[in-house]
């Protein structure tokens, strides 16, 4: 008898062992990628932050109304994850510089620590100065005002998110305390110069984002793609791009992601920008001819090279993103809190920690179960990216929202992100057509309405579908957060 092991025995074995692995791993995806496994998970975080509220409010008088306004807090901060955090992974993902789970991650990371390390240090009661504090001066009033606001502006979010348009979360809510504000006190007591603003922001935040990001995009394809040698202009040109994206970034995260640890002036943050800026340029050089050694010359192997730098400017738009549209999921919970165990409606709110961390779990736990529906759709369903293109998106959302505080315009992170993807569509899509023309011209071949109709790079469905979601945002959260606030007072 030969008790000898049979060496391709083992090797099967070990090859269904492997296959039962990953089966494991393939029944584990399809669970958590079906949508009762997200709506349940939802529900269960929902459910643990109300008894979160319940034990910390100590059970005081009103307490019942805090752990409402929790509840409600963390199912705004869900659908902010859902739908918001789509606009700094979509073009990453899209080009393809990281996978859906990757982004997934760092995405979860970068708005978690963006949320507590920078985010939320004080925030307006009246979110921003929408209602005059004064025409809503009764406390209980102004809890259900803000509840009204808080629930208006989370169903808009998920339905947006179901429908797949990314919308501005800072509008919806918005949208949402100004048709509170008007229900509880009136037409005077909405700051209409303020609203204006914020309506001229739904046409300038996309297009200066797509400005912007086509101006890069032209830059990259007159210096580097489109020259003969384009492995050596790469060396010249990807540091400066590099640089440029650090001093914007570096500024960016300094007036808007790190107030809560230092105040900077503009002018301080672009200088500290600048000097990163240059430092990053200088020590990028010779890391980038290192990469670009063995590189075939041609636009394919060029992608390699922005590849790293867009998962940096990805991550580094999630972190700022999470300091500062935190407060627009717990901003109102917050002022509930400070109502009903203050008595008042002061105009600066601290946000207590508890409340930040229903914001940054909420936000996190949104982008991983629901986020990737608006992922593909910012990233590859309205014109096809890649690591430059979508590089000048990254670069367009940091230094358009540098650009609009130095003029002192509100805008739209999502606006822009969005704009932006439109720009380098359209951008593409105007010089294919011009590069086509010009070959049949001078081929004496005329170009047929049906051939231009052909070649549009950029999807009009969703051109006309995301801006009409953008230009109802603020009404229709203004007309259901009326409707709310006054059922909410008949109880």
């Amino acid at each position: 008898m030969n008790l000898t092991p049979d060496p391709t025995q083992n090797k099967w074995k070990t090859l269904d062992k492997d296959l039962a692995r990953l089966s494991q791993l393939e029944n584990a995806t399809a669970a958590i990628s079906k949508p009762s496994f997200g709506i349940g998970v939802s529900v269960v975080f929902i459910v643990i932050c109300g008894l979160v509220a319940f034990a910390l409010s100590g059970g005081t008088p009103g307490s019942a109304l805090i752990v409402t306004a929790a509840v409600f807090g963390a199912y705004m901060a869900l659908n902010i994850g859902a739908n918001d955090v789509a606009n700094n992974m979509g073009p990453a993902v899209g080009a393809n510089a990281l996978t859906m789970g990757g982004a997934l991650v760092i995405a979860a990371i970068c708005e978690t620590a963006g949320s507590l390390i920078a985010g939320g240090d004080v925030v307006s009661t009246i979110s921003g100065g929408i209602v005059d504090p004064a025409a809503v001066a009764d406390p209980d009033v102004f809890i259900w005002a803000m509840m009204a606001a808080l629930i208006a502006a989370s169903l808009w979010l998920n339905l947006a998110t179901w429908l797949g348009a990314p919308v501005s979360t800072t509008h919806a809510i918005v949208g949402g305390v100004m048709g509170a504000g008007i229900a509880a006190a009136g037409f005077e007591a909405v700051n209409w110069p303020k609203m204006s603003q914020i309506a001229a922001s739904w046409v300038i935040s996309p297009l200066m984002g797509g400005f912007i990001a086509a101006a890069f995009l032209a830059f990259i394809k007159a210096t580097i793609n489109d020259v003969e040698d384009k492995i050596s202009a790469a060396r010249k040109w990807v540091p400066i791009l590099i640089g440029i994206m650090v001093g914007a970034f570096a500024s960016y995260l300094a007036m808007k992601g790190l107030k809560k640890i230092v105040d900077i002036s503009l002018g301080h943050a672009l200088f500290a920008g600048l000097g990163l800026g240059l430092a990053t340029t200088l020590v990028m050089r010779p890391i980038v001819r290192r990469q670009s050694e063995g590189l075939e010359n041609r636009k394919k192997s060029l992608k390699k090279l922005f590849a790293v730098p867009l998962i940096a400017s990805a991550a580094l738009l999630s972190f700022a993103h999470g300091a500062n549209d935190v407060a627009n999921a717990v901003g109102p919970l917050a002022a509930i809190v400070h109502a009903v165990q203050d008595a008042g409606t002061a105009s600066k709110v601290t946000i207590p920690y508890w409340v930040m961390l229903i914001g940054a779990f909420g936000i996190s736990f949104g982008l991983m179960l629901f986020g990737p529906k608006l992922i593909r759709m910012v990233g590859s369903e309205i014109t096809k990216l890649n690591p430059m293109r979508a590089y000048c998106v990254a670069l367009s959302a940091a230094i358009t929202v540098i650009v609009a505080s130095w003029l002192g315009l509100p805008v739209s992170s999502t606006h822009i992100a969005v704009g932006a993807v439109f720009g380098v569509g359209f951008y593409r899509e105007w010089h294919a057509d011009r590069k086509f023309r010009a070959q049949n011209i001078l081929k004496g071949t005329p170009v047929s309405p049906e051939e231009r109709s052909r070649r549009k790079l950029v999807r009009r469905a969703h051109v006309l579908g995301i801006g009409a979601a953008w230009v109802v945002t603020v009404p229709l959260t203004a007309v259901l957060s009326a409707l709310i606030f006054m059922v909410l007072r008949l109880f």
